[in-house]
């Protein structure tokens, strides 16, 4: 995940710290919900 961000922030020309925060700020001012699904193991 971090390489994702950085290969972005190369483009964009800012430290891939600030460009997460900015990501997870704009997550947060916008109301966005993680949708996250847990599998269950097999034979658990």
């Amino acid at each position: 995940m971090v390489d994702y961000f950085r290969a972005m922030s190369s483009e964009i020309g800012i430290p891939y710290q600030n460009l997460i925060n900015l990501y997870l700020r704009d997550c947060a001012e916008q109301s966005r919900k993680l949708n996250l699904v847990w599998n269950k193991k097999e034979g658990a």
